[in-house]
């Protein structure tokens, strides 16, 4: 869908020379470290997302990755990825335990918006840790008067903006920086407003402008990818405007560098990418 409101001067483009580094990492580094993210999400049908996810925090640096899902997923979890730490849960309840030993947690790939996923969300909007909703997450929350925890990220594409702001998708992409900045004061929280042209807008109307990326990325799974990057750079220490800004530029650049084989782009393409691109942009040692 065409933007017809152009972005203001103010707004600062994103390129790997201007974006914030991850610390390098001394020689006698523990896992303990660099974070412990918790995915939430999953429901019957959709377990796929958290996987990414999940393998995208796991690919980014987190010391330790954890998988909260459905039970009938965990032996396709336990095959694909045997480090991230997976659980069957059947109800909010059984989420005290991991999100003790939890620092950042991601909510919302495959969360779905049935019963399941409401009693997870509802779980959440009280713990104190920096968190990324995805997906589902904005769909219920689009649906329900809930908080957003503070320190947090929120990744809408236009569609689930428009839900969030209550107003036409149509709207959002004719203003889409006006609509970044009311969704990061509505809910004082970093956004970012997905689709070409990436927006990162914060509560104190602080945009930035990722104009990279590729017309290959237009496939199902991506956004799950980047809700996992950004729990791994928040959970190796970077502020949520920070990370917000360095995971949507590498999830872009990524983008560009498989987008130049064409069609048939898979989500799980860009992971390795993105490995990649962090460790030229912030080397793990020097």
């Amino acid at each position: 869908m065409p933007h017809t409101k152009h972005i203001a001067k103010d707004v600062l483009t994103l390129e790997g020379d201007s974006l914030p580094l991850l610390a390098a990492r001394p020689v006698d580094a523990h896992k303990g470290q660099f974070g412990h993210v918790l995915v939430i999400g999953g429901d019957r049908g959709t377990g796929g997302a958290g996987l990414l996810a999940a393998e995208a925090a796991l690919r980014c640096g987190a010391g330790l990755v954890s998988l909260a899902t459905r039970g009938e997923h965990l032996a396709a979890a336990q095959a694909r990825l045997p480090e991230v730490m997976s659980l069957g849960v059947q109800s909010a309840n059984q989420l005290m335990a991991p999100l003790s030993r939890a620092s950042v947690l991601v909510v919302g790939p495959g969360l779905g918006q049935a019963a399941w996923g409401r009693s997870l969300l509802s779980a959440l909007v009280d713990v104190a840790l920096p968190q990324v909703w995805d997906a589902d997450a904005l769909n219920l929350l689009a649906r329900s008067p809930l908080s957003v925890p503070a320190h947090s990220i929120l990744t809408p594409h236009p569609g689930e903006a428009a839900r969030l702001l209550g107003i036409a998708t149509e709207a959002v992409q004719a203003d889409r920086a006006g609509a970044a900045r009311k969704l990061a004061r509505k809910y004082a929280a970093v956004c970012i407003l997905k689709g070409a042209g990436s927006l990162v807008a914060a509560p104190d109307g602080h945009l930035a402008m990722c104009q990279h990326g590729h017309p290959a990325m237009a496939t199902a799974g991506l956004g799950d990818v980047l809700s996992g990057v950004l729990g791994a750079l928040l959970a190796q220490g970077m502020a949520p405007w920070q990370a917000a800004c360095l995971g949507v530029w590498l999830h872009a650049r990524a983008g560009e560098r498989q987008g130049e084989k064409g069609r048939g782009l898979a989500a799980s393409d860009l992971i390795p990418e993105i490995r990649q691109l962090l460790e030229e942009h912030s080397a793990c040692q020097v």
